[in-house]
């Protein structure tokens, strides 16, 4: 009866969870909709969570890159299919690890802040006041890093495949010997405009995912500094996890047919 009774609370917690997050979501949505929209916070907010963001995301698209090259290029030249390598990166940098591991690492850094950002504001009781003032919560405080993160994402992950795919040549030509016009070469035939537009989907549901978690945690929060703490926490860790299996749906309806 025990593990019966925790498995039915964990069921009516994680439905709780989901219907708090699409309320949240819809009630942004109508804001946005109708155009109920505080640009200057707006603006303000894509140079916190998306300018500031840009090192991290090229220092991690870079390494990301090279290390995928480093892995085939001296392979594929020894096996006589050195001409794919520049195809495989690019391949991999744009449906893939570009949108995924942009999105994980804003997540971590993005999603915390939010959660942390609002959390303090519910601790203090911010959130009170503006509610007391006839002021919509999600209109002046979701709102703004909801369409800063749809904004900025998509360009942080054009970043990153252009960093990646430009750390991964360099590698090929050093370590491989295979030069840059064959490298470019290949990766024009391997993707296309249509690749680029997928990925850059992708973006957008993550951008959505990391900003309505956060932002859903943060307003949650519970229990004052520590509970501070643990909505910073589930945060990044929900955002994380969400990102992954959204990945997977999808990589699985954009290109499964392919």
């Amino acid at each position: 009866m025990k593990m019966l009774d925790r498995v039915g609370r964990a069921s009516i917690d994680l439905l709780e969870y989901a219907g708090g997050v699409t309320l949240l979501a819809g009630e942004s949505t109508s804001f946005l909709v109708r155009l109920r929209i505080r640009f200057i916070e707006t603006i303000s907010q894509c140079y916190l969570l998306g300018v500031q963001s840009v090192v991290i995301v090229i220092l991690t698209s870079l390494f990301t890159g090279m290390v995928i090259s480093l892995e085939s290029a001296v392979q594929a030249v020894q096996f006589g299919i050195g001409s794919l390598v520049g195809g495989a990166v690019a391949f991999a940098s744009v449906r893939e690890l570009g949108p995924m591991l942009t999105a994980v690492v804003v997540a971590g850094r993005v999603g915390s802040a939010i959660a942390a950002e609002l959390g303090s504001m519910v601790v203090t009781e911010q959130i009170e006041a503006l509610t007391s003032m006839g002021l919509e919560p999600a209109r002046f405080l979701v709102v703004p890093r909801l369409l800063a993160l749809v904004v900025m994402l998509p360009l942080l992950t054009v970043f990153a495949d252009v960093i990646s795919i430009a750390g991964g040549m360099w590698i090929a030509q050093t370590y491989a010997h295979i030069s840059n016009d064959t490298f470019i070469s290949s990766a024009r035939q391997a993707i296309g405009f249509e690749d680029i537009l997928k990925g850059l989907l992708k973006s957008l549901v993550f951008a959505g995912i990391i900003a309505l978690i956060g932002a859903y945690q943060g307003l949650s929060t519970r229990g004052g500094a520590a509970g501070v703490g643990k909505s910073t926490t589930n945060a990044v860790v929900t955002s994380i996890i969400l990102i992954f299996i959204s990945n997977f749906v999808l990589s699985f309806v954009l290109f499964g047919g392919h």
